[in-house]
C-alpha cells in the first residue's frame, strides 16, 4: 500500500487514491478501503478525502476539489503492540489480494453539516 512519506510519529496516512485508482474520486476510495479493512479484520481507521473535505462550495454551488484522497490509521503511544500491528499489517494483506474487486460508495443521506460522520452511504 503507498502511503504518505515520511510517515508520521502518530499515524500512517494510506494513499487510497493511488491503492485503488479504479474508484473515481466521486466514489470515495478512502472510504471504500476503510470499510474494507473494517470487513476483513475490524481494523477502523478513518477517510481524509473527498467524503470528509468535498461537497458542494455553499457560496459557488460547485464541487470542491480535494487533492488527495487518504486513510488515517492511528497508533497511539504506548497503546498498541508489535502483535496488534501485525494484524493491521496482516488485514491489510487479505485486503489487497482483493483489491481489484473493491468498489465505490455512494452518499444516500447526507446533513448539512459535517457529513463525514453522520452521512449515510451504499456501495455502488
Amino acid at each position: 500500500m503507498p502511503i504518505v512519506q515520511p510517515p508520521g510519529g502518530h499515524a500512517i496516512y494510506i494513499d487510497a487514491g493511488a491503492y485503488l485508482p479504479h474508484i473515481a474520486t466521486e466514489e470515495f476510495p478512502g472510504q471504500a478501503l476503510a470499510c474494507a479493512l473494517y470487513e476483513e479484520g475490524g481494523v477502523r481507521s478513518v477517510e481524509i478525502g473527498t467524503l470528509m473535505f468535498g461537497g458542494t462550495d455553499p457560496r459557488t454551488h460547485q464541487k470542491r476539489a480535494v487533492p488527495l484522497e487518504l486513510l488515517r490509521l492511528a497508533i497511539p503511544r504506548r497503546v498498541y503492540t508489535q502483535s496488534h500491528i501485525d494484524y493491521v499489517i496482516e488485514v491489510a494483506a487479505k485486503v489487497t489480494q482483493r483489491r481489484e474487486s473493491l468498489r465505490g460508495l455512494r452518499i444516500v443521506e447526507e446533513p448539512l453539516q459535517l457529513r463525514a460522520f453522520t452521512a449515510r452511504l451504499a456501495p455502488l
